[in-house]
């Protein structure tokens, strides 16, 4: 019976925005490195595609800041939201806080492949520290539902 209740609370839980809010391209002019062309550019953020172990690919967004320490926060951004409806919010706060930050969409939002399942989180948060080599990383979670992000 749990795998049911699992199952309609996550259609009742989780709101991907339909349609996305944002594309992802590459960008010939900057040697084919991956934009959003709904934001603003900015030369300290970088859009990255990362491949989960079940094949799907997630978009997140690393923002450098110019003098940060070694300190990236991990955000696990809401339940109806998209990087695109994120993006100035991460660069904000990793201004803000004085931190790199790394946003990224759960598998069927905004541009990532796949379908959300809450049991993957903390796996794709492992994958993105070791691509990003975050030494000494601070993880900052949102609730989703049932789901807890980490």
């Amino acid at each position: 019976m749990g795998g049911v209740t699992s199952f309609i609370a996550a259609k009742f839980a989780f709101f991907p925005p339909n349609p996305p809010s944002y594309t992802v391209v590459a960008d010939e002019s900057c040697g084919g490195k991956l934009c959003i062309p709904e934001v603003p550019r900015r030369e300290n953020v970088d859009v990255l595609k990362l491949r989960t172990r079940r094949g799907n690919e997630v978009v997140a967004l690393y923002v450098k800041h110019p003098k940060a320490p070694a300190t990236t926060m991990l955000y696990s951004h809401g339940n109806a939201a998209d990087l695109g409806q994120m993006f100035e919010l991460f660069v904000e706060l990793g201004l803000r806080l004085r931190v790199n930050l790394m946003g990224y969409d759960y598998s069927g939002y905004g541009q990532s492949t796949g379908k959300f399942d809450g049991r993957f989180m903390v796996a794709l948060s492992k994958q993105i520290s070791l691509q990003q080599d975050v030494n000494d990383g601070e993880e900052f979670f949102r609730k989703l539902g049932g789901h807890l992000a980490a």
